[in-house]
């Protein structure tokens, strides 16, 4: 038996870990705290009492020292604190910074509260501030304050103010002072709350020159801006634009801003992802015929958009004013001045309009009849209809073939061809035809732009709208997150799973405002969501603790789950105050003002968790990853919560039934084997794709082929930095604070209430020296949550270290005689 070498630890190391130990104590803190508050407040009382009695004490306290001061006991001074408080007064104020030292102190104050963890205040404003006021503040009071009264016993400036004012008037002169003051006052207005800014940004538009005012209106009147209905100054135009939707919503009844189209544009919108018939196809289809070949060829839908991007913000806008009323609580008002981002931030590619190789369409066509006839399998029709990466081929078989005969020729039908990967659809779905899916030799790059910008993504009313990609027909994918309600995205490492979670964010923040939308980004592997960290303060959400923006750690991940579920469970209680059964509903009822929000009700943002690396944290953390993750994905619907996780390794140990059940929407991207493909489908077909981007959608028995929109790291930079630079709320979205059993602070658990077990558990433990919860459930015969309370008992009494993770915890007490004395001592 081979003997475990113990850790010994030195007795100087044992006495720093224990004074780092009650450093870290929060009773400590608090202590701390408590104390250097009340030096504060006693500062803060000796600068104040030094304006009313600094007269009367100053030749008492000036050319002695602090030391002397104190001791002589017949020294009677005015000060309500005392002779310290008076030389630490005169100090202060004259010697240093005069009026705005009291700065300092109330400092102190701050830090006291900081440590008390009363105070949430940031630090770093709170020391700049601090800092910056002190400076600033000396020069402005002895330019003022020390001319309009000299002959008073404080120096209103202090000795830095006075002689920093005499330098700067020798210098620039009384203008170039009052020029400064003005500047460190729009300095400290702006850096303490950046709204600020704002405010002083519309003031200057709405009190700008009237020439200035001529000078715009008739330029943009001349170069037609689109962000003309933007601009307040232009009453005119914008009341055109406002009476022109007020009279189109009262030709539609009350119903949804749209604008009026033809016969035939109603007909182009595809709705289906299905293949038109010839008779049925619309001006967007080019058909093409070669003798008794049919070819057809969908155009791309990129040039059918809206106008501009403003405009969509505006409507937006405009449709909340005139369809509700306006007393009605308005969610966007914090942030009424967000701009969307626009779709000049992505790239646009040069791949539409371009010629079918009718070479390349007639020779799979002849391979492809002739590989059948091989087989003794005759076909009445062929039809083809291009894509930009696959061709769909639609073939109808003689009477009599059977299907499945077909089918088992999908290997020969891909040597024929050349092809890497075919997919033959036997039969259809809703048509009397089997389909075969070949590559194109030369494949077309489907930007996020061309997607972005169709008709159809621009005119959607969806609650979570999510633009995936193009379809084989071209015709743009478009789905609503509320009704999946959540999606697993899986695919082998470099096949497109990343830029597809990408687009999809994407598609999100081009639609939802920041106060109807907020997302939990979860990513081991720590460089992939990073992108999305500028825009914390308005789209994420996160723990209110938490430093970083995206969770990348694995304690931190099981953490905020845990918190979702809390979350999820409080709305669950405000909807079922408010006797409603959806969020959509909810929200209705207090913007219309029927909900109280002194009762607790507040207006609930959907939230869209991302996980990505899914497998990851699974092999990490396992149930205590998977079982917040079923809850939510079990529940959270109604409440708006929507979760979308991801995985490069589709097996069953990872997508469990638990996962699989709850996740409706599947997202599959190439895989290595039809193992994985019927894991993550329950069919196969995943193995089949071709990379880059091909892609399987399935939502229940429906199975759609799409070519994901690319989305570049340049783009989304930019789209990050466009929404980082406007103004946004103070914080992330604090999401609601858990603390469970095993992560609880050593400081909270009662020892004077410990478990019958625990010198029992405590001996086992120092026996084996093996810090392990499983060890005391087999010894003891007890449950998991039971062994784990006797462990942050064992951990709260220094037997064992904290938990690490899987590892056993760290045994402190190396022998029996030692344990005995701590049971002694704690008894």
């Amino acid at each position: 038996m081979v003997k475990r070498k113990r850790k010994r630890t030195s007795p100087s190391k044992k006495k720093r870990t224990d004074w780092l130990h009650l450093f870290k104590s929060e009773r400590t803190q608090f202590i701390l705290g408590v104390i250097v508050a009340f030096v504060g407040i006693f500062m803060l009382l000796a600068i104040i009492s030094f304006f009313f009695t600094g007269a009367a004490d100053q030749s008492k306290v000036l050319n002695v020292s602090f030391w002397q001061l104190i001791r002589s006991s017949n020294l009677e001074v005015d000060n309500w604190t005392g002779a310290g408080g008076a030389f630490i007064a005169e100090r202060l104020v004259n010697d240093w910074f005069g009026l705005f030292s009291s700065l300092i102190p109330i400092f102190f104050i701050y830090i006291g509260l900081r440590l008390m963890r009363v105070s949430k205040f940031s630090f770093i404003k709170a020391l700049f501030a601090t800092a910056f006021g002190l400076i600033c503040g000396s020069i402005s009071s002895a330019f003022i304050l020390d001319n309009i009264l000299p002959d008073s016993h404080v120096k209103w400036g202090g000795a830095h103010g006075i002689e920093i004012e005499r330098f700067l008037e020798s210098s620039i002169g009384w203008p170039g002072i009052i020029l400064l003051i003005i500047l460190f006052i729009v300095i400290i207005v702006v850096t303490v709350r950046r709204s600020n800014m704002h405010k002083i940004q519309q003031t200057l538009v709405d009190n700008k020159p009237s020439f200035l005012k001529f000078e715009e209106s008739v330029e943009s009147e001349a170069t037609i801006e689109p962000d003309l209905p933007e601009k307040e100054n232009k009453p005119g135009i914008f009341s055109k634009l406002f009476s022109s939707i007020k009279e189109k919503l009262s030709s539609n009844n009350g119903t949804d801003i749209e604008e009026e189209t033809s016969p035939e544009e109603e007909i182009e919108e595809p709705i289906e992802t299905e293949t038109k018939t010839p008779e049925s196809l619309s001006p967007k289809y080019v058909v093409k015929q070669d003798d008794d070949f049919e070819i057809i060829v969908p155009k791309d839908d990129e040039t059918d958009s809206l106008p501009a991007d403003d405009d969509k913000e505006n409507k937006r806008d405009l449709s909340f004013i005139t369809n509700g009323n306006q007393e009605a609580y308005d969610p966007k008002k914090d942030l009424s001045m967000f701009k969307f981002p626009t779709l000049d931030l992505l790239k646009v590619y040069n791949t539409g309009d371009r010629e079918i190789n009718m070479a390349e369409q007639n020779e799979n066509k002849d391979k492809i009849i002739s590989t059948l006839r091989n087989y003794g399998i005759e076909i009445t029709s062929i039809k083809a209809t291009v894509g930009p990466t696959i061709t769909l081929y639609e073939i109808v078989p003689q009477a009599g073939v059977r299907i499945s005969k077909i089918r088992n020729l999908e290997d020969d039908i891909a040597l024929s061809l050349s092809a890497l990967g075919i997919r033959i659809i036997a039969p259809m779905p809703g048509k009397g035809t089997v389909g075969i899916e070949v590559p194109n030799k030369d494949p077309q790059i489907v930007s996020m732009h061309s997607v972005l910008s169709s008709k159809r993504y621009q005119e959607c009313n969806y609650e979570l709208p999510v633009a995936l990609g193009k379809t084989i027909t071209n015709e743009v994918f478009i789905f609503d997150l509320t009704k999946m309600p959540h999606l697993l995205v899986a695919g082998a490492t470099g096949q497109g799973k990343s830029v597809g979670l990408n687009a999809i964010i994407t598609s999100l923040l081009y639609k939802m405002h920041p106060a109807e939308m907020k997302m939990v980004l979860i990513d081991p592997k720590m460089v992939e969501f990073n992108i999305y960290s500028i825009i914390e303060n308005h789209y994420l959400a996160k723990l209110p603790d938490e430093d970083k923006p995206i969770i990348t750690d694995v304690s931190k991940v099981t953490q905020t789950l845990n918190s979702l579920t809390k979350e999820m469970d409080d709305r669950y209680e405000l909807l079922m105050k408010a006797h409603v059964r959806a969020i959509r509903e909810y929200n209705e009822k207090f913007i219309n003002r029927r909900l109280n929000p002194n009762n607790g009700h507040r207006y609930l943002p959907y939230i869209v968790v991302v996980i990505d690396e899914f497998g990851d944290l699974i092999m990490t953390a396992g149930k205590e990853i998977e079982m917040p993750i079923a809850r939510i994905a079990q529940k959270a619907r109604a409440v708006g919560i929507h979760m979308i996780i991801a995985t490069q390794r589709p097996t069953t140990n990872i997508i469990t039934g638990t996962i699989k059940a709850n996740f409706p929407a599947r997202m599959a991207f190439r895989v290595t084997s039809q193992i994985d493909s019927r894991t993550i489908l329950d069919m196969s077909g995943a193995n089949q794709l071709i990379g880059r981007g091909d892609m399987l959608f399935s939502q229940g028995s429906t199975l759609t082929r799409i070519q994901c929109a690319f989305v570049d790291t340049p783009e989304l930079d930019d789209i990050t930095k466009y929404i980082g630079k406007q103004q946004g709320y103070d914080a992330a979205y604090p999401l609601p604070e858990v603390i469970s059993d095993a992560e609880a602070a050593p400081g909270a658990v009662d020892l004077n209430d410990r478990d019958v077990l625990f010198e029992e558990a405590a001996r086992l433990i120092v026996v084996h020296q093996q810090g392990s919860t499983s060890l005391i459930q087999r010894k003891f015969s007890i449950g998991y949550n039971r062994a784990g309370r006797l462990m942050d008992q064992l951990e709260a009494a220094g037997i064992v270290g904290g938990a690490q993770g899987s590892k056993p915890r760290e045994v402190f007490i190396q022998d029996e005689y030692s344990l005995e004395k701590l049971l002694d001592s704690l008894n």
